[in-house]
């Protein structure tokens, strides 16, 4: 449903005329409520269980949605960015909770299992776009508020199960600190900040694609919207194996193996990408897309690694940052779209994951002395 956004791109550019720049600041918006939220959200549950938090996300949604497809002018365009960015804070944080308790111990493949779900349904989304939204229009978007009437009877379901195993596991009482990292504080906090841009090196690159494959593919080889919608689903799609492949990967030869190999893997393919006739281009962002996306679960479980009593926070901060890191990157690259032309966009984002290399610098072990329970 949030990837119905993005797939929207062409259609609302033409009903409002708006500039790269304008569909950038759109693109922010959603990105930055997500992002300045979800740390809080984090927060307040570790201290506070909030185990219906999934559900409430799921409704900031549906609302979103509705209000996406009414729109009437900029403004309310900005609104349902905002409102389908709030649905996603109160959602990742203890939804990523969630899938730790349930990954018994495997805990790379239970986030990539929970984050691909969300990779696939980005990848749904153009599809949509060709099926549904580019017959009928952005009022069709309503449509789909039936399917977040019933994720949220879903979730309702998921939540429920999740209050009766959380209390199970923490016999009725107040969720525990008693984890402890490996490391000292400071080892702890320096590769957080690390970690941090890494995320910010992957999620910078992959807004490149996100927002302006389409418009790079119909600009420099005149592809119809409807052709270019079906690229940038492969893109979506090989973004879901990734994931799932890095959480597999992770768990056997450890994440720091797979976060140096993921993004400054990625580089050579990205480096190639600007001089590419269209069959190359359309390769290379399949393998762009396999390569960086093996990342994110390994980025995450490795930060709640070397924050063990503090899932909730450390799940909020990197599900956030990474809409933020996103928004940012969608405000300037639109606005260098505008100014320079869609092609110098790919030309500067070819060197970006080549930040992949201070992952050399991150610690070689993380654990916790004593797992809190169910956590």
């Amino acid at each position: 449903m949030q990837s119905l956004l993005l797939a929207l791109y062409p259609i609302i550019k033409g009903d409002f005329g708006l500039s790269f720049t304008q569909l950038g600041l759109i693109s922010l918006t959603y990105q930055a409520a997500a992002s300045i939220l979800q740390p809080a959200v984090g927060i307040i549950t570790d201290r506070h269980p909030r185990p219906f938090a999934a559900a409430l996300g799921m409704g900031f949604t549906m609302t979103g949605l509705f209000v996406l497809a009414a729109a009437q002018a900029y403004d309310f365009l900005l609104l349902a960015a905002a409102l389908i960015g709030v649905g996603s804070a109160v959602f990742h944080p203890e939804a990523s909770r969630m899938a730790r308790l349930a990954s018994a111990g495997r805990h790379g493949l239970g986030q990539s299992i929970f984050q691909v779900g969300g990779n696939v349904g980005g990848a749904i989304g153009p599809l949509l776009a060709v099926a549904v939204l580019l017959p009928f229009g952005r009022a069709s978007a309503a449509w789909f508020g039936v399917l977040a009437i019933m994720a949220f009877g879903l979730l309702w379901w998921v939540c429920a199960w999740y209050q009766r195993q959380d209390r199970v596991a923490l016999g009725g009482q107040r969720r525990t600190t008693r984890a402890q990292s490996l490391l000292p504080n400071s080892a702890a906090v320096r590769g957080i900040g690390l970690l941090l841009l890494l995320l910010f090196s992957k999620y910078f690159y992959l807004e490149s694609l996100d927002s302006y494959y389409m418009f790079y593919l119909i600009s420099r080889f005149h592809l119809t919207g409807q052709q270019a919608q079906f690229c940038l689903f492969a893109f979506f799609a090989a973004v879901a194996v990734g994931t799932i492949v890095g959480g597999l990967i992770g768990d056997r030869v450890g994440r720091r193996r797979v976060i140096l190999g993921s993004i400054l893997g990625a580089a050579p393919f990205t480096l190639a990408l600007p001089y590419a006739n269209l069959q190359w281009t359309v390769i290379l962002v399949v393998l762009i897309g396999l390569i960086i996306a093996s990342a994110f679960s390994a980025i995450v479980v490795f930060a709640q690694e070397l924050k063990p009593n503090r899932i909730g926070m450390v799940s909020g901060l990197f599900f956030g940052l990474a809409f933020g890191f996103g928004g940012i990157g969608a405000a300037v690259l639109g606005t260098m779209a505008d100014q320079l032309g869609i092609q110098s966009v790919f030309n500067l984002c070819a060197y970006v994951p080549l930040l992949g290399a201070v992952a050399l610098l991150l610690p070689d072990s993380t654990g916790s002395r004593s797992e809190a329970a169910a956590h």
